[in-house]
């Protein structure tokens, strides 16, 4: 059962969903279990909504700070690096898009309730809110690709944090199943693939910086899957 949104929150996406077509879930194993950490290529704006929209299972997402501290830090975001670095749009194209959808935005993301991610020493901060929603078994959803130039259907280098979490949590006795998902924009659809759990991996003897190469690898396999 997806986690209980606030009524105005379920009512817009109401609205979003007539604009927004449903995805396919292809499943190559069982389906999800909660609570459990899922891997997913992020495609902009389109996978994070898809999922919010349609994906029927209780999680929540890792998402970037500025997007959580109102309208002032989410403006400065989405003008400079969204729209400019990751979009690659002209300045003033970037300012004047950003001033409009900062408020739609902020709305969004009042609703979605994401877990805060840093690049410094909050992310403590992360991890804590991480596994206490783990432990209310609620699933979490992180899109670990590095994203700095931009978005593409090829992921080049997957961000080590999820690493670091599953690591705290088996710490703290909590052995996660990983799904690593790929939506493939073309075929909009999802391919979900069999669950591994990170006990298992780490028999593997892998370095954090090879286990998220492993799981970048495999997400590129799943966007490129014919089925």
């Amino acid at each position: 059962m997806r986690q209980q949104k606030k009524k105005w929150f379920s009512a817009f996406k109401c609205i979003l969903k007539i604009f927004t077509k449903k995805p396919k879930f292809i499943y190559l194993g069982e389906k999800p279990q909660e609570p459990s950490l899922h891997l997913c290529n992020h495609v902009g704006s389109k996978g994070p909504l898809r999922l919010e929209l349609y994906y029927e299972h209780n999680f929540r997402f890792w998402g970037t700070h500025e997007m959580n501290e109102g309208a002032k830090s989410t403006y400065k975001y989405l003008s400079t690096t969204y729209f400019q670095g990751k979009k690659h749009m002209k300045p003033f194209f970037a300012k004047v898009i950003g001033f409009i959808a900062t408020p739609i935005l902020n709305l969004i993301y009042l609703g979605l309730n994401l877990i805060s991610t840093y690049q410094d020493m909050r992310l403590k901060k992360t991890f804590r809110e991480s596994l206490n929603t783990l432990k209310n078994n609620q699933s979490i959803i992180i899109f670990p690709e590095n994203s700095t130039d931009g978005y593409f259907d090829e992921l080049i280098e997957f961000n080590e944090g999820f690493v670091f979490l599953l690591e705290i949590a088996y710490q703290r006795g909590l052995d996660l199943p990983i799904y690593t998902m790929y939506f493939q924009r073309k075929h909009n659809r999802y391919i979900v693939d069999k669950k591994i759990m990170y006990s298992d991996l780490l028999k593997l003897n892998l370095t954090k910086e090879e286990l998220a190469e492993k799981f970048r690898i495999r997400c590129n396999q799943l966007g490129k899957m014919e089925i």
